[in-house]
C-alpha cells in the first residue's frame, strides 16, 4: 500500500455496505489485524474515527466490500501521513464541545452513529465516534442521544481538571446543529408527548442546563461530521472553518490546527 495512489477522503459517500454485502473473506486474519492497529492510530487521527468505528463492526465476519473500505482508508492515510494534531498555548481555558449524529445510518439494525469533539481553549483534547445502543425514532432523538454522550465526557473532563486544581468558567458550551435537540435541553415540556420513549439517563442533560452548568447552541463546524458520517471533504478545511494545516520544522511535520 506504500506505492498506492492516495485519496482525499477516508470513505466514499456512496458506501453503504452492511454485514451481508460482498462475499466472505477466506482468511479474515489480515483484516482483523489491520483494523485492530487502526484503532490505535485513531487515538491521534480524529478524521478516521467514523470509518474505523464502522469497519470494526464487521470483525466477526468481514467481506470483500469491508476489505475494500479498509484498503481505501490505508490509501487515505498514506496520502495524509504528514498530518497530526497540534497543541498550542490558548488565551482561554473554556471547554467547547461539538456533537453530531447520523440518523439510522446502519442498514442492518437502523441504529444511528454519534460523534463529538471536545476542545480546551483552541486545542482538541477528546473525540469519539460510536454506534448508538438504542434505535432512534427521529433525527432529534439521535442528536439528543449524541448530546447526552458528549455531556457525559464533558462532565468527566471538568471533574478531572477540578481535581488538578483547574476550575473552568461555567456554563460550558455544547454545540449541536439540530434545533429540536437544543430545545429539548432547555424546555422540559417541549415535544414531551413524543419523547417519553427516551431512556431516562439521557435526560440528565436537562439538569445540567437547568443548573447553568451547560449551555447548548445550534452550530457546528463542518469537520465535526467526520466523527459521525462519511463526508466529501478532506483535511485541511479552509481557515475559519475549523481546521487548516501549517508547516513547522519541515515538510514531514505538517499538522492540523483546530480553531473555533
Amino acid at each position: 500500500m506504500l506505492e498506492s495512489k492516495g485519496v482525499s477522503t477516508s470513505l466514499s459517500l456512496s458506501t453503504t455496505f452492511s454485514a451481508t454485502s460482498g462475499s466472505a473473506l477466506s482468511d479474515p486474519s489480515t483484516f482483523r489485524s489491520i483494523v485492530g492497529m487502526l484503532q490505535y492510530l485513531m487515538i491521534t487521527h480524529p478524521d478516521i474515527a467514523f470509518v474505523v468505528n464502522w469497519v470494526s463492526q464487521f470483525m466477526h465476519k468481514p467481506t470483500t466490500e469491508h476489505w475494500t473500505a479498509v484498503k481505501r482508508l490505508l490509501r487515505y492515510l498514506n496520502s495524509t501521513s504528514t498530518f497530526g494534531l497540534r497543541f498550542q498555548p490558548s488565551s482561554t481555558l473554556q471547554l467547547f464541545v461539538y456533537s453530531d449524529a447520523d440518523w439510522a445510518c446502519n442498514p442492518d439494525y437502523c441504529k444511528s452513529s454519534s460523534g463529538y469533539a471536545i476542545f480546551l481553549g483552541t486545542n482538541l483534547i477528546s473525540w469519539a465516534s460510536h454506534k448508538q445502543h438504542t434505535i432512534a425514532k427521529s433525527s432529534i432523538e439521535a442528536e439528543y442521544c449524541s448530546f447526552a454522550t458528549a455531556t457525559t465526557e464533558l462532565t468527566w473532563i471538568q471533574s478531572l481538571l477540578g481535581e488538578l486544581g483547574i476550575f473552568l468558567p461555567v456554563p460550558l458550551i455544547l454545540w449541536c446543529h439540530n434545533a429540536g435537540a437544543t430545545y429539548l435541553t432547555a424546555n422540559p415540556i417541549f415535544f414531551h408527548s413524543r419523547t417519553k420513549h427516551l431512556e431516562v439517563d439521557f435526560h440528565f442533560v436537562r439538569d445540567k442546563v437547568a443548573s447553568h452548568n451547560l449551555e447548548s447552541s445550534r452550530s457546528v463546524p463542518p469537520w465535526v461530521h467526520w466523527t459521525s458520517e462519511p463526508v466529501n471533504q478532506s483535511p485541511p478545511c479552509q481557515p475559519g472553518e475549523g481546521m487548516h494545516t501549517v508547516n513547522v520544522l519541515s515538510a514531514v511535520s505538517r499538522v492540523w490546527q483546530f480553531n473555533q
